[in-house]
């Protein structure tokens, strides 16, 4: 299991995603899951597939970590391979899927759609990035303090990591808008919200490939894309 350690978080890639057609022409697909420990938090990531909840309680106690002492279970989006096996984790606070923020049956209206963040604790966050599908969500977690004292903002770009979910397949897709544009629902709303994400973070989970890290010919590529759309709009 690959890691990211920083001043603030510990990020463990339990599973690297997937997608690609096999010989028989069927879609091979499954997501990225990913823990993230502060301080105050365990949070687990995307949790793969139904019948894959064996290889992620074998890779938690690898970790010496009990299923039990997660606080938060985010599926960035509602597709089966990114919340099938959110049950394991029954003593979390709260299971975020999407927009729909919950625990048993009691259910929390976050405003999402106004574009509001959930403070997970002061160095990990969730905010909305649709376009995938019409809710989907990303973990910004804070590396290390940006030593801005007079803001407050410790989310920098060179300090932040995103854990994107489907917003990104893979690095393939950052120079090539056909790999991910037809999984889209928005195209458009997609296209923004990558891009606001690459300006964002530096260091990005796809939902389906190894975590890579922005270069400016990606912040570029996702600009001209929104700029073709709005012109498209305007014309």
């Amino acid at each position: 299991m690959e890691k990211i350690v920083s001043e603030n978080a510990t990020i463990t890639i339990i599973k690297e995603g997937y997608a690609y057609i096999d010989g028989d022409g069927w879609m091979r697909a499954n997501a990225s899951c990913t823990l993230v420990q502060t301080a105050e938090s365990v949070v687990i990531v995307d949790t793969l597939t139904p019948w894959d909840g064996p290889f992620i309680l074998e890779k938690l106690a690898e970790l010496n970590i009990d299923k039990d002492t997660v606080t938060h279970v985010v599926s960035t989006h509602g597709h089966s391979d990114h919340n099938g096996n959110n049950n394991l984790f029954l003593s979390a606070k709260q299971h975020i899927v999407g927009y729909c923020v919950s625990n048993k049956d009691v259910y929390y209206a976050h405003p999402f759609e106004l574009d509001e963040p959930l403070i997970i604790d002061p160095f990990l966050k969730i905010i909305p990035t649709p376009g995938h599908t019409n809710e989907d969500v990303s973990l910004i977690v804070t590396l290390r303090d940006s030593g801005d004292q007079t803001t407050g903002d410790n989310n920098n770009f060179e300090n932040t990591l995103a854990i994107a979910g489907d917003l990104f397949e893979s690095a393939k897709d950052l120079l090539n808008p056909d790999v991910w544009t037809p999984n889209s629902s928005q195209p458009e709303i997609q296209a923004k919200n990558r891009l606001k994400i690459l300006k964002m973070a530096k260091t990005i989970i796809p939902g389906h490939g190894p975590y890579f890290t922005v270069q400016p010919e990606h912040v570029t590529a996702a600009e001209d894309l929104v700029k073709l759309y709005e012109k498209q709009n305007s014309g």
